[in-house]
């Protein structure tokens, strides 16, 4: 019991440090930012901080970590690339796994802060972890659509690589625009306007 309470306080003290960090680097900038302002700002040690991270940027690296983690997470099971048949269920899904990316971006607003506009600007490193990130979802969402091409509920002609990377360039942004909107009902509207044009493209019928 208390080596289970050890860990749960030394995992709260890891994200107090990450959200200590983001607070510091909104205010300052990353690279103004020094570990004594983090440290200072929690009322710790130096050596506290670094039983937890090599160094500032090994933050950046642990959020961009575990956000692909988590919104991989959000992909398995009934929101992965096979688990439907027909376009009605796709729609559901998308609408799904909009909402939970959605939510994960939304509990913190700084993790897209820091993913797009601070972390790019470290270092040529962390800039090319970004892009390649992004990337990789446009892998992901071609998954998608290649499962519907090949069951014929999404149209046998669709280039599904330039297609996900259309549909991730709407998902983009709606989380930039996120980042300076936060409200909810504003995130709602652009995420069926995203849906809208996915499904109805903006031609009269």
């Amino acid at each position: 019991m208390t080596a289970s309470r050890t860990e749960q306080r030394k995992a709260e003290l890891r994200r107090e440090i990450v959200a200590a960090s983001f607070d510091c680097f909104a205010e300052q900038g990353y690279h103004a930012t020094g570990i004594a302002d983090i440290a200072t700002r929690l009322g710790i040690g130096h050596g506290t901080f670094y039983r937890y991270f090599d160094n500032k940027r090994d933050i950046v690296e642990h959020v961009i970590d575990d956000l692909i983690a988590r919104i991989l997470a959000a992909l398995g099971e009934e929101n992965a690339p096979d688990a439907v048949s027909t376009l009605e269920d796709y729609r559901l899904q998308s609408a799904r796994i909009g909402e939970a990316v959605a939510n994960l971006i939304g509990a913190d607003p700084r993790v897209p802060r820091l993913l797009l506009l601070e972390a790019p600007g470290v270092d040529a490193e962390l800039r090319e972890r970004v892009l390649d990130f992004i990337e990789s979802m446009t892998e992901v969402t071609a998954a998608y659509l290649a499962h519907g091409v090949g069951l014929g509920y999404l149209r046998g002609d669709l280039d599904v690589v330039q297609s996900a990377r259309a549909i991730n360039g709407m998902i983009l942004g709606a989380v930039i625009h996120g980042v300076r909107h936060h409200d909810e009902d504003s995130q709602a509207t652009l995420a069926r306007a995203i849906q809208r044009l996915m499904y109805d493209g903006i031609a009269p019928r």
